[in-house]
């Protein structure tokens, strides 16, 4: 009777162990990616952005967009799953931006797919270097993920960080993000239901 409870924990335990092996395998991958794309950076010093990239998920990074969009207006400016169409237009009509210039996408579902989602349109379209504006506290996730995505695909940023009051995420976040973006360098898979289900 014993030995049914030991086998039961064994059975369990096992997709989470599996599953924390593949995450420090590809954390360590995500590592050597970061280092290998690193030389991008550089180069990007000198390279002039071409668009504005604005990650979703708090409507004063909009508010922010558009008044940073009116410092450089020849830039187009994309927003990955921000606010709703009516009102980020609203946002940018106000500022006095050009409706032409404002490209929302509304493909992304998380962090790590803000990148995904454009990063092979942005390469299509020779953008190779974009400002990327989101949170200050969420800036650390958001640069790191940029730095394998766009870094893969041969496009820099410039980071420009929207002021809060908030404290920085977790290192946990920004490790777990790092894996499934590397992931998706290696596979075209963001491995977000698997995030989930661990989460």
């Amino acid at each position: 009777m014993r030995s049914r409870p030991a086998a039961h924990r064994t059975k369990t335990a096992w997709p989470k162990r599996a599953f924390r092996h593949v995450s420090r395998f590809v954390s360590g991958l995500a590592l050597l990616l970061l280092f290998g794309f690193g030389y991008q950076r550089v180069e990007g010093l000198w390279r002039e952005p071409e668009a504005v990239l604005v990650l979703g998920g708090a409507a004063e990074r909009e508010r922010f967009a558009a008044e940073f969009a009116k410092q450089h207006p020849d830039l187009p400016i994309w927003v990955s799953s921000g606010s709703n169409p009516e009102y980020a237009e609203w946002v940018f009509t106000e500022a006095g931006i050009d409706p032409n210039r404002i490209h929302l996408d509304y493909q992304a579902v998380d962090t790590v797919t803000n990148f995904t989602t454009l990063a092979d349109y942005f390469k299509t379209r020779n953008i190779r270097s974009v400002y990327l504006i989101t949170s200050d506290y969420h800036m650390r996730r958001a640069q790191v993920i940029g730095e394998i995505v766009l870094g893969s695909r041969g496009i820099d940023f410039r980071p420009v960080a929207v002021p809060s009051a908030r404290s920085p995420e977790p290192l946990s976040k920004v490790v777990r993000d790092a894996a499934r973006a590397t992931l998706w360098v290696v596979t075209g898979e963001t491995g977000s239901n698997l995030a989930a289900r661990f989460r």
